[in-house]
């Protein structure tokens, strides 16, 4: 007899009275024909999961799996109709993702996942968890999610997921599959914990060596209370966060400081020239992990520039002209709006400075503002052409900035 249940996400999110929009179906007691021949339509490559006819939502038949290679695709499954709703909720991640619910609204728990939400406990299920690498990313991002309602991971899956990095699971992750969890948990209302949980269990030292190098490096006190790079860095990424979902924005301020974890001994805490020493740190880092070209673009601008943004209303005209169009302002202004969103996260990440004001932002696109006003057709209405328009509208511009910040100092100074 067909029995279905609403399983995972949706149901652990309705107990919680979290928002969740996708759900996800398991079907008891039936074959790839009977599923077919009521009008779902086959999709699954590895297991057999099939699209309502209607609501286009999934459904799986119930399954079980064995473990024969190591990494995420090393798996068997088997589907069969005598398959028990309670054996395919064991082989589920966490205790809170193996509830099930009814038809009628009834609740089928026989992993203990509502007491663990009561609790605000990430537990794993069974030691099957250990046979899939992908499930500490996913329970990094579940502690990403759930941090800010009191989750906490159980002890015992923390040590579980430890003994998964020391055996070697970890090192055969798909890198898609490492970047695809990772922006998903930059998403996430804490990102910061998503770094914190993989780096207390030794997988961002497998997975990201370039930032878990960052730890444990200092900086000076008066300019980072905090003092280790690496806390700055989650700060950071904190308050990207609060400013922003843009996960190009939060993966920029994430890694805008990896060239601080090379900086000679000798010179320590100052990090003289970090920002060129980054640059190559971060094109490693998308290289091995398939990072999307935005995504790169943005991190490697953060890195290179962040410290002049800073400056920003300290520079010259003719300096701050050349960061514009170092950053592509003029052509892409949403770049150069990310670019001062990450760095208003990196001067606001530091402990005692969470709060503080980052007038620099504006006055970058008060600026701008006051470089459009003067387009490429003024030029050409005096009878500049050729390359020599370029030149001529720059050093218009360069001008109206010189303009713009005497005003903005002497507004400033009225205030």
């Amino acid at each position: 007899m067909k029995e279905i249940y609403l399983v995972g996400g949706a149901v652990r999110d309705k107990l919680l009275g979290y928002p969740y929009s996708e759900k996800d179906w398991v079907v008891v007691g039936a074959t790839p024909e009977e599923m077919e021949s009521e009008g779902y339509r086959p999709v699954g490559k590895d297991f057999p999961v099939f699209l309502h006819p209607e609501t286009g939502e999934e459904y799986a038949l119930a399954r079980t799996e064995r473990k024969t290679a190591p990494g995420y695709s090393g798996f068997v499954f088997h589907t069969s109709p005598d398959i028990t709703l309670k054996e395919d909720l064991l082989r589920r991640d966490l205790t809170i993702n193996a509830i099930a619910e009814d038809c009628q609204g009834n609740i089928f728990d026989p992993y203990g996942g509502r007491q663990d939400l009561q609790s605000r406990i990430l537990r794993h299920v069974s030691d099957a968890f250990s046979e899939d690498p992908v499930r500490v990313l996913r329970v990094a991002r579940f502690a990403a999610r759930y941090h800010h309602l009191g989750f906490t991971l159980a002890e015992e899956t923390r040590q579980l997921m430890s003994s998964m990095v020391q055996e070697g699971e970890v090192s055969h992750l798909v890198p898609e599959r490492v970047w695809k969890e990772t922006e998903r948990a930059l998403r996430e209302p804490s990102p910061h914990i998503f770094v914190e949980v993989l780096r207390q269990c030794g997988a961002l030292a497998v997975i990201m060596p370039e930032l878990d190098n960052l730890f444990g490096v200092p900086q000076p006190k008066q300019h980072h209370p905090e003092v280790d790079c690496g806390l700055h860095c989650l700060m950071a990424l904190e308050q990207a966060r609060q400013l922003s979902e843009d996960s190009e924005v939060l993966f920029a301020a994430l890694v805008h400081d990896l060239g601080k974890a090379e900086t000679p001994t000798e010179e320590l805490p100052r990090h003289i020239g970090h920002e060129s020493r980054s640059l190559p740190l971060i094109e490693t880092l998308c290289d091995r992990l398939g990072v999307p070209k935005k995504h790169r673009e943005l991190a490697l601008s953060v890195a290179r520039d962040h410290t002049n943004c800073h400056r920003a209303m300290e520079l010259r005209p003719t300096t701050l002209m050349q960061l514009m169009q170092r950053l592509d302002g003029f052509r892409r202004p949403q770049h150069l709006e990310q670019f001062l969103l990450a760095c208003e996260a990196d001067a606001k990440g530091r402990t005692g400075l969470e709060q503080h004001p980052y007038p620099q932002r504006e006055y970058v696109l008060q600026a701008l503002v006051a470089c459009n006003r003067i387009q490429a057709r003024d030029v050409m209405e005096e009878g500049i052409t050729g390359k020599a328009i370029g030149e001529a509208l720059t050093r218009k511009r360069v001008s109206a900035l010189k303009q713009f910040k005497q005003q903005f100092t002497t507004q400033d100074k009225t205030q």
